[in-house]
């Protein structure tokens, strides 16, 4: 049976035509929709927003999808998220390509039909139109998105330094050089995560329960 947990309250749905496999975590407001394949290690994880799967879509293998109380993640029809693909607080529209150990930040939109590579990155509050490809290990960055090679660092920077990342997802400004803004992130993630103690375990209370709404 795949591993469901109630988070803060919100239990994850798993519509009866899907499957998730044994071992994939879901947990909190997680929505699989009818027809999904969510696989073996792919953890799907609501922290403060919902993470929305649409129909048909695939989840392949240790995918990571968390969604934020800012950003939720939902994907549209038919899309493929690959193995080890990173999903935080992202849109994926309909008939999306997510290739294996690709990275979607915080606000970005990805337009339909489009296709993020192998090792590609969406930046945050990045915006792809319909049909885009970025390329294997290429970076899209600002709105509208702005495909760059991963060595074009000063390029990539004068775009992504006015979505201001700190600002946008933890609420902190920009730290002086010589300082760093890790002990408070660090502490504010180390608050929000530890909400993780409460979450009960979705099944009949013993051990080995058979969790409502799985197909096997």
């Amino acid at each position: 049976m795949a591993m469901l947990f109630q988070h803060q309250g919100l239990t994850p749905t798993v519509d009866p035509t899907a499957y998730v496999a044994p071992n994939a975590t879901l947990s909190g407001d997680v929505r699989v929709g009818p027809g999904c394949r969510v696989l073996f290690g792919a953890v799907l994880t609501a922290e403060g927003g919902p993470v929305e799967l649409g129909e048909g879509c695939i989840v392949m293998e240790n995918a990571v999808l968390r969604g934020t109380r800012r950003d939720p993640v939902r994907l549209g029809r038919h899309v493929l998220v690959g193995p080890g693909a990173y999903l935080v607080g992202c849109d994926a529209a309909d008939d999306v390509f997510l290739a294996a150990g690709c990275r979607v930040f915080n606000g970005a939109r990805v337009g339909a039909r489009s296709e993020v590579r192998i090792n590609a990155v969406v930046h945050l509050r990045t915006v792809l139109a319909e049909g885009t490809t970025v390329p294997i290990g290429w970076v899209a960055v600002g709105d509208p998105g702005q495909l760059f090679p991963p060595d074009d660092h000063g390029e990539i920077w004068a775009v992504q330094r006015e979505l201001d990342f700190p600002g946008y997802v933890f609420g902190l400004a920009r730290p002086a050089d010589g300082e760093s803004l890790m002990p408070e992130i660090s502490r504010r993630y180390g608050r929000a995560l530890g909400r993780h103690r409460d979450d009960r375990r979705v099944d009949d209370g013993r051990p080995g329960g058979e969790p409502d709404g799985i197909s096997r």
